[in-house]
This record gives C-alpha cells, sequence and structure tokens, in this order.
C-alpha cells in the first residue's frame, strides 16, 4: 500500500474532512460537537484539509470504530491556517490543513481513497497517547 504523499494537494480548489461518521450529501458539519479526539472536549472549529494525507489521518486516528471515510466539503464561512498544525509542526501550512468557526457543506463521500498504514497509524496514536501521558496534547481550539 502506498501512503498518501505529506505535502500534495489532493484537487487546488477542494478541501477535505476526514472523520468516522457517516454522513449524507447536504450534511452541515458544524463547530460545538464531540472532539473526534479527545472525550469530553466539544470542539468550536471544524477543520478541513486540502491534502488527502491531512484528510486520511482524521479519519484513521478519528474515535469509534466505524470504518474511516473522507468527504469533499465546501466551507460556508471564512477558514483560518490550523494553528495546530501550522504554528506547531509545520510553519507556512504545507498541510493545507484549516479551520472555521462557521458550518462545512459535505458535498460527497470520497471513494478509493488510501489511508496510512497500520503501522503508521499505531505509531501516531502512540505518539498522541505519549502526549496525552506527559500533558503536551493541547489543542489550540
Amino acid at each position: 500500500m502506498t501512503e498518501p504523499a505529506p505535502f500534495e494537494v489532493f484537487e487546488e480548489g477542494v478541501y477535505l474532512h476526514g472523520t468516522k461518521a457517516a454522513l449524507d450529501p447536504g450534511a452541515l458539519l458544524t463547530p460545538q460537537q464531540p472532539s473526534n479526539y479527545r472525550d469530553g472536549l466539544a470542539m468550536r472549529h471544524v477543520y478541513l484539509t486540502q491534502t488527502l494525507a491531512a484528510a486520511a489521518w482524521g479519519a484513521q486516528l478519528a474515535q469509534g470504530e466505524d470504518p474511516p471515510r473522507i468527504y469533499v466539503v465546501e466551507p460556508t464561512g471564512e477558514i483560518e491556517d490550523d494553528p495546530n498544525v501550522t504554528d506547531k509542526r509545520f510553519p507556512g501550512n504545507p498541510t493545507r490543513s484549516y479551520r472555521t468557526q462557521d458550518p462545512v457543506r459535505v458535498v460527497r463521500e470520497l471513494e478509493g481513497w488510501t489511508g496510512h498504514s497500520p503501522e503508521s497509524v499505531q505509531a501516531m496514536r502512540e505518539g498522541l497517547a505519549e502526549l496525552r501521558r506527559s500533558g503536551n496534547d493541547e489543542i489550540i481550539d
């Protein structure tokens, strides 16, 4: 399996959202929903990206037993760089990771995408668990 290229734009002008939620076209993703990654946290933003790699991380790392899904989405308002990625790890936003406090509309589910390997997902989960244990898992929301 070939993993998605880290900084490769999926398609110019197209935004993606990774999750395990089953969503229909036209559904609105709204802020103030439970985090996909941390129990007991309602997120003030909806997160989206223009890279398949980042969307796959979102889908594959989301909580729950449902299959990972990636959706093509369209923001309904202003978006901004996601400071959790751009300020902390990748200055200049090469991951094309964004967030918004406005709803994001589901256009369609992306079919046939290839995600990260099970080994990569496990390594990422372990790294995130270590950040939680050490108290360094702050989410700027």
